[in-house]
C-alpha cells in the first residue's frame, strides 16, 4: 500500500507539476519580451561556489578601491536565498541601451548608458510591472526586483543563465548583440526550467586589455576597480591621483573604451527605448559648454540622469582634471 501510494505520488508529480514548471517558464520569457527586455535567462537560486574565492581574493587585494559597500553582505552576494528567503529562481534580463547618436567628439565624454533617463528608474518600473504580471498569470508568488541596486552579482547570474559570457574586460558579452546592455533580475520563490551557461568566445583577443589607458584590466577577466576610469570619475570621492593625468582619454563620467573596442560590439543594435534617447541637447555640448556648466544647469539637465550620481562637485572635479588632456 505504501509503495503504491508513493508511486501514485510520483505519477502525479511528473504529469501535473512539471508541466506547470514548463508553462510558467514560457510565460516568464514571453512577458519579458513584451516588456521590452532583449534577452531572458533563468538560473536556479543557489550558492555561487566558483565565484566565492574570486570575490574574496578581489576584495582582499583591494581592487574595489574605496567602494566599501562591496565588502558588505558578502554572504548575500553569493547566495540569493539569503537575500530573498525561499527563493528558487533567478530570472536574468538584458535591456539594450546602445544609442543611435553619440556625443560631439571634441567634448568631454560620458558613458553611453547615461545619455537618457536614469536606467534605475526606467528598468525598475518595468521590473515591478513584470512581477505584478507574473503574480496575475502564475499565482501568488513572492520575489524582489533588482537593477544594480543591491548585493546581487548580476553578470555572474546572467552568464549562468546563458545570456552571454563574462569577457576579459569583466563585462557580460552577448554573442548576438555585444555588451551595451543593462542587467536586471527578478529573484522569486517559484521553481522553473533552468538555462545553462554558454562557452567563452573571447578567444585570443586582447583588444580591451590593450586599449585601457589606465591599465585597469590587470589580467584577462580581472579588473582593478581602483584604476578604472569609471571608478575614478564616479565612485572616487576624493581628488583623482596625478598618476592618471593624461590617461583619462577625455572621460568625465564613466568610460566605454573596453566596450567600444570589443569586436562583439560590431553586432550592437540601436535601442528601442524612447526614454534612453537624449532630448536636452547634451550630445551637442561643446567643450566650453561642459566646462562652463553651472550647478543650476547641472540640476536641471541631470535631474533624471545617472550622471547625477557624481554630483555637481564631482563632475566639475572630473572636468578640471581632464582639461588640457592631449588625448581629449
Amino acid at each position: 500500500m505504501i509503495n503504491c501510494k508513493y508511486y501514485h505520488g510520483c505519477f502525479y508529480y511528473f504529469y501535473f507539476v512539471l508541466p506547470n514548471v514548463k508553462k510558467n517558464t514560457m510565460i516568464i520569457k514571453q512577458e519579458a519580451k513584451l516588456l521590452g527586455f532583449d534577452f531572458c535567462g533563468i538560473s536556479k537560486a543557489d550558492f555561487l561556489n566558483e565565484e566565492a574565492p574570486r570575490l574574496e581574493k578581489w576584495l582582499t587585494e583591494k581592487k574595489h578601491g574605496q567602494m566599501q559597500y562591496m565588502e558588505n553582505y558578502f554572504d548575500k552576494r553569493l547566495d540569493p536565498r539569503l537575500l530573498v528567503p525561499d527563493s528558487r529562481s533567478v530570472i536574468s534580463l538584458l535591456y539594450n541601451y546602445y544609442p543611435e547618436q553619440t556625443q560631439n567628439q571634441n567634448a568631454p565624454k560620458i558613458s553611453k548608458y547615461a545619455y537618457g533617463q536614469d536606467y534605475h528608474e526606467v528598468i525598475k518600473e518595468k521590473l515591478n510591472a513584470f512581477l505584478l504580471i507574473l503574480k496575475q498569470k502564475i499565482g501568488n508568488i513572492n520575489g524582489r526586483a533588482f537593477v544594480d541596486s543591491a548585493p546581487v552579482m548580476d553578470k555572474v547570474w546572467a552568464a549562468k543563465s546563458g545570456l552571454g559570457w563574462i569577457g576579459k574586460n569583466s563585462n557580460l558579452i552577448n554573442k548576438e548583440s555585444g555588451s551595451f546592455f543593462f542587467i536586471a533580475e527578478l529573484i522569486i520563490d517559484v521553481e522553473l526550467e533552468y538555462d545553462g551557461p554558454i562557452k567563452d568566445y573571447c578567444g585570443t583577443c586582447t583588444k580591451c586589455i590593450d586599449a585601457c589607458p589606465t591599465q585597469a584590466i590587470v589580467e584577462p577577466y580581472v579588473v582593478d576597480g581602483s584604476k578604472c576610469i569609471s571608478y575614478l570619475t564616479i565612485e572616487l570621492k576624493e581628488e583623482i591621483a596625478t598618476e592618471f593625468k593624461n590617461k583619462m582619454a577625455g572621460w568625465a563620467f564613466g568610460c566605454d573604451i573596453c566596450q567600444d573596442v570589443c569586436p562583439w560590439n560590431s553586432f550592437s543594435k540601436i535601442n528601442s527605448e524612447p526614454l534612453f534617447t537624449n532630448n536636452n541637447g547634451l550630445l551637442n555640448f561643446s567643450e566650453a559648454e561642459w566646462n562652463d556648466i553651472t550647478e543650476e544647469t547641472f540640476n536641471v539637465i541631470f535631474k533624471h540622469s545617472a550622471v547625477k550620481r557624481t554630483k555637481y562637485k564631482g563632475l566639475k572635479r572630473n572636468l578640471k582634471f581632464i582639461r588640457g588632456n592631449s588625448k581629449l
